[in-house]
């Protein structure tokens, strides 16, 4: 019997010790968990808005704000998972397997990651430009881990693959500080064509249009059309402005034009019919 109630004893201590050192690893393992999410979302918070990373790019913030916190949370887990006992080796292994098989299932994905740090190791835009770029023309705002994000003149929202950018064609309106507006108008062959360059010229001296000596207005006729003659009207603008001068100066060449009596024929076709038929 005295055996008995040692051997119970003995049961009876083992739990109570297997209990305390797991109910220890599983307290040890929520304060980290808590204390690290905590750390994570103030490094994020520090990264975007840190007076110190305030010479940094924002698209750069965003990138680096998107891949820290990922990060973080990986390194995270894997701690919480040490100290509830899960053997290291066991773990790593498994960890490595899941990784090859998201890897494969995120292709995708992981070409737009690719395309994130081309963007910002070779900038050909930042956070901020107008681009147009795989059929979309906006001003942008975000630049994160695997997507961009550009906000267009109509105020749409648009999210574009980070891989899409880098394998497509990128204008970028922005990097030069002044940009030139192109116009092209037609005008009847009857049209005397030293009044249409003049009226043109007229046109071209708005408030906003660069007077420098490399930048200075420039008209010619340009093209023999099959109804009427083309010119071509070249003028400079800082960025900002193109858009104000191209409606302007379209808006008051055609009314110059209707007070001078110039048309601006429409494609006809002349068909002459032979009687003798």
């Amino acid at each position: 019997m005295a055996d008995f109630s040692a051997f119970f004893i003995r049961i009876i201590n083992f739990l109570i010790e297997l209990a305390t050192s797991l109910g220890l690893k599983i307290v040890a393992a929520i304060i980290i968990f808590v204390v690290g999410v905590a750390l994570i979302k103030w490094i994020k918070k520090w990264i975007i808005s840190s007076p110190k990373t305030e010479k940094v790019d924002a698209g750069v913030r965003t990138f680096l704000s998107s891949f820290v916190t990922v990060s973080l949370y990986v390194v995270l887990f894997i701690s919480v998972a040490m100290i509830l006992g899960v053997p290291t080796t066991s773990f790593v292994t498994a960890l490595a397997s899941c990784g090859v098989a998201i890897g494969l299932a995120m292709q995708g994905s992981l070409s737009n990651f690719a395309g994130g740090l081309m963007i910002l190791i070779f900038k050909p835009f930042k956070a901020g430009d107008f681009i147009e770029a795989n059929g979309v023309s906006g001003t942008v705002t975000d630049i994160t881990v695997v997507y961009t994000i550009v906000h267009t003149p109509d105020n749409k929202v648009i999210t574009i693959p980070n891989g899409s950018i880098t394998n497509s064609v990128i204008m970028n309106y922005s990097v030069s500080g002044t940009r030139r507006v192109d116009f092209t108008f037609t005008a009847s062959y009857d049209a005397d064509i030293d009044k249409v360059k003049e009226i043109l010229l007229d046109a071209a001296a708005h408030e906003l249009v660069l007077k420098d000596e490399d930048k200075e207005p420039f008209v010619a006729l340009s093209e023999h059309g099959d109804s009427a003659l083309v010119y071509a009207l070249r003028v400079w603008c800082n960025t900002p402005d193109y858009w104000t001068i191209k409606f302007d100066i379209n808006e008051k060449v055609k009314k110059e034009f209707d007070k001078n009596g110039i048309s601006i024929p429409f494609p006809q076709m002349d068909v002459h019919l032979d009687s003798a038929k």
